[in-house]
């Protein structure tokens, strides 16, 4: 299908019309994109040569080379014989981009839908500007324009591609299709591994290579141990680390200090306290009793694990290869990146640090916005082969069957109190627009929204509905992880990225392992098309969850989401 669109545009690029102006007319032949190959997922330096006096609308996330910030998009004006650079992130998941040409000077431009990608927008003729949304430019606070959302397309402009390519020197089977770029899937399975490591040793706290028995507790030397590879970690990106350990009231009206989170802080240029927060918890579900089984084994599933590799190791990786990225970029904003304590007591570590360390010690600061990571990489794309099953296929807590083919990947985002509209539309279009083209998600995804349906069942309702679709953004009403806390202790606008929750056999199970991981992702032999290793699908996963929230940060850096109930 790609190709078939790449010969409309060659073929058609003759019939599209042109443009009047000093020195002939105008059109996409004018402009020369160097290099004619872009590397998919990182910043490079792009030239735009010019044939003729023209503007240029470069629909991506740049680089301003004055601030060093990072911005969505940008317009520049080039004369006939002229060149302008650009430092351009080209999307890690897309193999084509364009530019939009019109005549120079020009404010108006189309653009395409939230929810559409960049090529649909070309094949359905936006290109014509009959339709679709519209933006106009802005002077920026940099050296480049900015844009707004306007009422004006401006007419047609001519479309100049420019292929993109990811490389790799990974084989295909170990993630290779994902190993490349400012982030990418490998790395942070490699992280992951460090982290779930079972190879014995003779590690005095949990007798693993890895960090095993992460429980949060007083006195737990494994987690104490664990906490200290966090900070070297942090402290190796350059970034301030601070460990905030709180005390919680039992329910004997104890006191204990249980709550340790580690949070590394990179302060903003430009507004020093706010505060854009990436989480996720590094703790793991402790067992119920002394008798840690394996499932597998005794055919019965209890409570608690070891080592915690899906929930949530798999998180606290992405947090942290963010984290190493993002120390290289200056921002706006104050960046923190935190790995909370207690999650699985009911989220007391990002309760504790919003509730005190935010309101009461730094009452001048503002929380724009946060993004959490909690449990991925069993989800979309290794449909839903589990490699033992679950013997009771319902519906699981958050209200999706059991027994379903494709386990959604979630984008949640909150606060969301009304399941029958959106409330928080601006993440909302954030997320599609970021997903739906950069991602290369646009046929995969579907946005939930319960309007005529009952509250608790509407989310099984709508996605049925909707034919399953296999990457689900919706707002959630029944908050179940550390982005509650940023919701109800302060208001802000979340968004959080996980997979399949109690319908994975292995959650909160001592067979929550990396090893199992790939097991359920490997869709060799099951017939479910594309067919891959448990490691590359794993990968693939872990790689698109990475991006979409590195790519969060930087848009919300820039103009942050603003919650729509106040």
């Amino acid at each position: 299908m790609r190709l078939a669109l790449m010969v409309f545009v060659i073929v058609s690029a003759p019939l599209s019309g042109c443009m009047s102006g000093e020195g002939g007319s105008l059109s996409e032949e004018d402009l020369d994109v160097g290099p004619d190959e872009l590397v998919s997922g990182h910043f490079q330096s792009i030239s735009l040569e010019s044939g003729h006096d023209m503007s240029v609308y470069v629909p991506y996330l740049v680089r301003d080379p004055i601030t060093g910030f990072i911005q969505n998009s940008t317009v520049v004006d080039i004369e006939r014989g002229d060149s302008f650079s650009l430092d351009l992130l080209s999307p890690p998941r897309v193999s084509m981009l364009v530019m939009l040409v019109g005549e120079h000077g020009r404010t108006n431009w189309p653009v395409r839908e939230e929810n559409q990608s960049w090529e649909s927008w070309l094949e359905d003729g936006g290109d014509s500007g009959d339709w679709g949304s519209a933006v106009a430019r802005v002077e920026g606070n940099g050296s480049l324009d900015t844009l707004n959302s306007s009422e004006d397309r401006g007419g047609p402009v001519f479309v100049k591609t420019v292929q993109t390519v990811r490389g790799s020197t990974t084989s295909v089977d170990d993630g290779g299709l994902h190993s490349s770029g400012i982030v990418h899937g490998r790395e942070v399975y490699e992280r992951l591994y460090r982290i779930t490591d079972p190879t014995d040793s003779l590690d005095p706290f949990d007798g693993k290579e890895g960090y095993w028995d992460r429980w949060a507790g007083q006195g737990n030397a494994a987690y104490e141990d664990a906490a200290q590879y966090l900070i070297a970690e942090f402290s190796s990106f350059g970034l301030e680390v601070m460990s905030h350990r709180y005390e919680y009231t039992d329910m004997l009206g104890a006191q204990n200090p249980e709550a340790y989170n580690v949070c590394a802080y990179k302060w903003g240029s430009l507004y020093t306290d706010e505060w854009l927060v990436f989480g996720a918890h590094f703790d793991v579900a402790p067992p119920a009793n002394l008798a840690v089984l394996d499932p597998h084994i005794t055919g019965i599933r209890t409570y608690g694990t070891r080592v915690g590799a899906y929930d949530n190791s798999a998180g606290t990786s992405m947090v942290l290869e963010t984290a190493r990225a993002l120390s290289e970029f200056e921002s706006r904003r104050t960046m923190v990146f935190c790995l909370w304590s207690g999650e699985e007591g009911g989220k007391r570590g990002s309760d504790y640090w919003t509730d005190y360390y935010v309101k009461e010690d730094n009452p001048d600061v503002t929380v724009t916005n946060y993004i959490n990571l909690d449990m991925a990489g069993v989800n979309w794309p290794g449909g839903g082969g589990a490699p033992h099953g679950d013997p009771d296929p319902q519906i699981d807590e958050d209200g999706y069957p059991k027994d379903s083919e494709v386990w959604p990947l979630r984008v949640y985002i909150g606060p969301g109190p009304n399941h029958d509209r959106l409330d928080q539309p601006g993440m909302v279009g954030l997320s599609n627009w970021i997903g739906s083209d950069a991602l290369g998600l646009e046929e995969q995804m579907g946005t939930l929204v319960g309007a005529n349906y009952s509250e608790e069942t509407w989310k099984t309702d709508v996605w049925l509905d909707m034919d399953r679709p296999e990457v689900i953004v919706y707002e959630d009403t029944t908050a179940r992880s550390d982005h509650a806390s940023f919701q109800d202790n302060l208001g802000t606008v979340t968004v959080g990225f996980g997979g399949l929750v109690d319908g994975y056999w292995c959650y909160h199970q001592t067979c929550d392992t990396l090893e199992e991981m790939e097991q359920w992702m490997d869709t060799r032999g099951k017939g479910y098309g594309e067919e891959n290793s448990g490691v590359a699908n794993v990968v693939n996963s872990l790689d698109m969850i990475t991006w979409w929230a590195l790519m969060t940060f930087f848009h919300c850096d820039e103009t942050p989401v603003v919650n729509g109930l106040i």
